[in-house]
């Protein structure tokens, strides 16, 4: 009868036992996950992302990782953000959304034919989603398979017939195939739907540039600078046409205004460069390379520029 009590009284411990530590759990977990929100609407990504492992430690939890790989890509933690990611598709495998901004993840990791797959896997399930069709077509586009991004991104568009990014970026695609009077009807397109979109003009001024016609891509860039006087891709663009048009004093004192604005800016001394070198100022063309390699020394401009400066000082490329 003694070890009959003993043992009711012993599993009457351990059941209130482990009632107060699932209570105790729920209340910390709880606890790191809202301080976690909290420090990460303050910005403290830092904090906010250790207050999230805390609280994953003690529960897996599908919005509290969706919290943390917005935290991971925040800090530029970016496999650490795919880490999370790949939890809460195990979690729920149905759920479109992470996969959505894994494929996002991707594309800033340079892994297009990881992106593909992940296009494919929500095609699969839903053939009538635009959104899959359009990161499609942008994972082909950058893995250079140009008529793969162009079937892509029509079949978004068929989805979605007022799809402007998607118009927009079949017209690149379409430009870089050199499939001009295609590309320039998809700007035209795109503008229709979205009449003060900067980048449609930006992409309709190369479209212009690659046919020739000069003066129309200078009113499209400049149509995007009176959107957005900060557009740099514009102030470029519109320097480099008064150089090809043999304006090289104009282009230069163009630069250089862009150059007072912004002194690191790499590509206005890349470009001014090919205006004192076409008017036959060698020795400012080559201080201008020397510049923008130091400025920028990582990019494929600058690894070209640093291989080739002992031929440039001894004039081997003019």
């Amino acid at each position: 009868m003694g070890n009959f009590f003993k043992t009711l009284f012993s599993s009457s411990q351990e059941v209130d036992a482990a009632e107060e530590k699932e209570k105790n759990d729920r209340k910390n977990f709880e606890l790191f996950k809202y301080d976690g929100i909290r420090a990460q609407q303050m910005h403290r990504t830092e904090y906010a992302i250790k207050c999230y492992l805390k609280a994953l430690s003690i529960q897996e939890d599908f919005e509290t990782l969706n919290h943390l790989a917005t935290a991971y890509i925040a800090n530029h933690e970016l496999e650490e953000a795919l880490e999370a990611l790949n939890r809460m598709i195990a979690l729920d495998p149905e759920h479109t959304a992470p996969l959505f901004t894994r494929i996002n993840v991707l594309f800033m990791l340079d892994r297009e034919e990881e992106a593909i797959k992940d296009c494919m896997r929500v095609i699969e399930s839903d053939a009538s989603n635009p959104i899959a069709w359009f990161l499609m077509g942008r994972a082909k586009k950058q893995a250079g398979d140009l008529s793969g991004a162009i079937a892509a991104l029509t079949s978004a568009i068929e989805l979605k017939d007022d799809f402007t990014s998607a118009y927009l970026l079949r017209a690149e695609a379409l430009l870089a195939a050199n499939q001009l009077p295609e590309a320039l009807s998809d700007t035209e397109k795109a503008l229709s739907l979205e009449a003060e979109e900067e980048s449609a003009y930006l992409v309709k001024g190369r479209v212009h540039e690659a046919m020739g016609d000069l003066p129309a891509a200078t009113a499209d860039y400049e149509k995007a600078l009176e959107l957005n006087p900060f557009n740099e891709e514009a102030s470029l663009h519109l320097g480099a046409i008064l150089t090809a048009e043999g304006k090289t004093d104009e282009a230069i004192r163009f630069f250089d205004e862009l150059i007072e604005l912004k002194p690191e800016w790499a590509d206005a001394y890349r470009e001014r460069s090919k205006a004192k070198r076409q008017k036959g100022d060698d020795k400012g063309a080559q201080e201008d390379l020397r510049i923008a390699a130091g400025l920028d020394p990582e990019s494929e401009e600058g690894e070209k520029e640093e291989a080739h400066f002992d031929d440039l000082y001894k004039g081997g490329i003019f």
